[in-house]
């Protein structure tokens, strides 16, 4: 399985991110990355892929966002380099940019119908490969210095011959926010498992009665991590859902019917996912990059400081 192409959807508004998300694109929001550069966060997620062996990514936007994300980064890059001439983590930072302007498609999402729906404009970019998906408003920190989240799935993908999602196992009373898996362990891999049943945002007592998966701790199921390595087949089960006019359109059905239908699996992932949709998922975000990354020292000693002066203020 050869996997050279990607789709990130961020075509969401970011309506808890109120009233930051009016004025500019979650997805545009500037993050101190691991190697110590600013950026906007859909380009960390777009580098996840490209150090991951991917060459093209397609992003799928709201309408008119495509333009403005072009415009942004385009700008962004000129100030780089007529403010900051002959200094080296600007140019570092402007290469980056060029990079990713010429290997990403904007794809716009007439309607928004879902978040299957979603994923289905880029049926045309993606044709009869395998790929590669991400969320726009997630990052991902890998626990395995050196190599990537999307890389740790995209290996699984090549080795196995087939779609596999990225699960992390989560206490029972966070799955109500996540797609929830189960299956069997597969022979001779650990953490790896043949995906038998999907179900998005379970309560408690459906994952009870259906979602419990041998030798995990009590009271943890396989949540998605959101990322994914699909095969084209899942825009045939997604057009069925079009076809039916069944709205919203949605991913979770469709990869249950990918479970049914072909070999697909889950796997473990080493690593956390930051959803930057909360309020504080930004802060949370660049905390863990910061931890993971170049700066490593600094984060730990202004937290230290900062929970100090805290200690402080409360015994005041």
């Amino acid at each position: 399985m050869n996997i050279k192409k990607a789709v990130i959807t961020a075509a969401a508004r970011g309506e808890r991110l109120y009233p930051v998300a009016d004025t500019i694109q979650k997805a545009m929001f500037p993050v101190i990355d691991a190697d110590n550069l600013h950026k906007p966060v859909i380009q960390i997620i777009a580098e996840e892929a490209f150090a991951s062996g991917i060459e093209s990514i397609a992003i799928i936007c709201a309408p008119g966002d495509g333009s403005r994300y072009t415009q942004a980064f385009v700008s962004l890059k000129n100030n780089l380099v007529q403010s900051f001439k002959q200094i080296e983590w600007a140019k570092k930072e402007a290469d980056k940019i060029d990079h990713l302007l010429a290997n990403v498609t904007f794809i716009e999402q007439t309607d928004a119908l879902g978040y299957g729906h979603a994923v289905y404009c880029a049926k045309d970019f993606v044709g009869d490969e395998p790929f590669l998906l991400l969320l726009g408003d997630y990052i991902y920190v890998s626990a395995i210095q050196g190599k990537r989240c999307a890389t740790q799935l995209v290996e699984i993908a090549k080795q196995e011959g087939c779609a596999v999602s990225a699960v992390n196992p989560t206490i029972e009373h966070q799955i109500t926010r996540y797609g929830t898996v189960t299956g069997k362990q597969l022979a001779g891999h650990s953490g790896v498992y043949a995906i038998e049943k999907i179900i998005e945002k379970p309560s408690l007592s459906t994952a009870e009665l259906h979602l419990q998966t041998p030798g995990l701790r009590m009271g943890y199921y396989l949540c998605f991590f959101g990322m994914h390595v699909l095969t084209p087949s899942i825009f045939g089960l997604l057009q069925a859902q079009i076809d039916a006019e069944t709205l919203p359109i949605l991913l979770t059905p469709a990869l249950q019917e990918l479970a049914a239908t072909e070999k697909y699996l889950a796997v473990e992932m080493k690593g956390s996912r930051y959803d930057l949709s909360g309020r504080t998922g930004l802060l949370k975000a660049q905390i863990a990059l910061g931890l993971a990354g170049e700066a490593k020292q600094e984060t730990l000693t202004t937290l230290v400081e900062m929970l100090a002066e805290a200690h402080v203020r409360q015994l005041q």
